[in-house]
């Protein structure tokens, strides 16, 4: 691990056999898995794929190359995964070109000229720390605004470079072309630019250069792979989340390496008292980001859900300060806590406002598994959203699932079949409705979770991402020699 003043900071990666993921594929996806391994194995021979994000926990990124660069390495590629540094002030401008690239204005600061400066001069010790590690043939895939001001430092090297962005507006309004206008110096540099939607490519990149690549989940992981009711309930009530049963097994969870875990951790919760055991609960898991719409979720549910059952609300995310690159989680926590006080007790006492512990990334990842295993109904009630993998994620569980009809969240579920879809993220009543007709309707909602799993199945778990990225990585590999 490199000292504090290091740029970068490398992360461990430890290779994991494609064929691990055979067994929860089917005959057309294990014949397109094996076929992507064996051409890759002469192609990336000698050759290394350097990965650089903003965190290496937290986040969909996060989890998509913890997924991804394992499996790269077992297919016999030389992937590499670093972390960029940076301060206070380097991720509050890199949030705002976040929160633009969805097409809001964040916290309502400038992208102009002097903090186009400040953002390359911030970046520009790990460019050259980077420039100085890459071998001439390797690659270097570059994810998110955090990342973008390293391009024309490799590419004047001659170092091949594909960036990534999972972020974008369906309709680019007078934000998102702010912070086009911002990244295109850096980004007009790359030899490919990524994205996770057709309706997300920039109309500045030249088609020739663009690529399209949906994120994934693994399912071998602590968050995805299978638990029994019994583990499930163990494991929240060792979190704190709900009621202990005398006859709870340890709350057990395989790690990514194969090794025992338990959840020792407790979560900090805002809620009356634990969840009972057999008490029926809505789950969003998300950071605490204005736009996951944590306190429209919870207005949601106390205006439109809870005056009809006896259903909970548990809102779920990482510690407030558990993310080093998102400065604004702790005031989004706190408008969501004053929005619970202000509802009346019957009401306020059903909501759940959860904090899962990040000290242990894959203890975290268990207690979610076991949230959304054991949900009435998943939703993802975004304003804004690149992609939504705590969808597939909930999806991959058999999960009903109710979401904004926005981003990725459109492509993954199939309205009225694999889930339901609100035209109107913003209309809490609606959200209201579609909850309740899946409470009201256990046969239907099992049946959608059913159809949901398949769906994943077939379009978004990690085989997929690993099959993409080879085939884009391949014709650059040794490019630079």
């Amino acid at each position: 691990m490199a000292g504090d003043t290091e740029p970068l900071v490398d992360v461990a990666v430890r290779p994991t056999p494609p064929s691990a993921l055979e067994a929860v594929l089917d005959a057309t996806g294990r014949a397109r898995l094996h076929a992507a391994v064996a051409r890759a194995a002469p192609v990336f021979a000698g050759q290394a794929v350097w990965c650089v994000n903003s965190t290496a926990r937290g986040g969909g990124v996060a989890e998509l190359l913890a997924a991804l660069m394992p499996l790269a390495r077992g297919a016999g590629v030389d992937a590499r995964w670093l972390v960029v540094r940076g301060d206070g002030a380097f991720f509050a401008l890199t949030k705002r070109l976040h929160n633009h690239l969805h097409g809001a204005e964040g916290d309502g600061g400038g992208l102009g000229p002097a903090e186009r400066d400040r953002y390359a001069a911030a970046l520009a010790p790990a460019a050259e720390a980077l420039a100085g590690r890459v071998r001439p043939g390797d690659v270097v895939l570059l994810h998110d605004p955090q990342t973008a001001g390293l391009i024309p430092g490799l590419a004047a090297h001659g170092i091949p470079v594909v960036w990534r962005v999972h972020v974008g507006a369906d309709r680019p309004n007078a934000a998102v072309r702010a912070a086009w206008d911002f990244l295109e110096p850096f980004v007009r540099h790359a030899d490919v630019c990524v994205f996770s939607r057709p309706a997300y490519a920039w109309d500045t990149i030249p088609e020739a250069r663009r690529a399209v690549i949906a994120p994934s989940i693994d399912p071998l992981s602590p968050k995805n792979a299978d638990l029994d009711d019994a583990t499930v309930a163990a494991i929240l009530a060792a979190a704190g989340l709900a009621d202990a049963g005398a006859a709870d097994p340890p709350p057990a969870f395989t790690r990514a390496d194969g090794t025992p875990g338990v959840v020792r951790r407790r979560a900090a919760v805002d809620r009356a008292r634990p969840l009972g055991r057999r008490e029926p609960f809505v789950l969003q898991v998300s950071r605490w980001d204005a736009l996951k719409d944590p306190v429209g979720v919870i207005e949601g549910f106390a205006a439109h859900v809870a005056p009809a059952c006896d259903a909970h609300l548990v809102y779920a995310g990482p510690p407030a300060d558990g993310v080093s690159d998102d400065p604004e989680a702790g005031a989004v926590l706190e408008q969501a806590r004053a929005c619970r006080d202000r509802l009346p007790t019957e009401v306020r006492d059903r909501v759940h406002l959860a904090q899962i512990p990040m000290d242990d990334p894959e203890e975290n990842a268990a207690v979610i598994n076991a949230l959304q295993r054991r949900a009435a109904v998943v939703v993802q009630k975004s304003l804004a959203e690149g992609f939504g993998l705590t969808v597939a994620e909930a999806m991959w569980k058999a999960r009903p699932v109710v979401a904004s009809a926005l981003g990725g969240l459109q492509d993954q579920i199939e309205h009225g079949r694999s889930g339901l879809l609100l035209d109107d993220p913003r209309d809490g009543a609606a959200l209201g409705a579609a909850v309740l007709e899946l409470l009201g309707d256990p046969a239907r909602a099992a049946a959608m979770g059913r159809a949901a799993r398949e769906r994943v199945r077939h379009e978004f778990l990690s085989d997929r991402s690993l099959v993409d990225y080879l085939g884009l990585l391949g014709p650059l590999a040794g490019a630079g020699d």
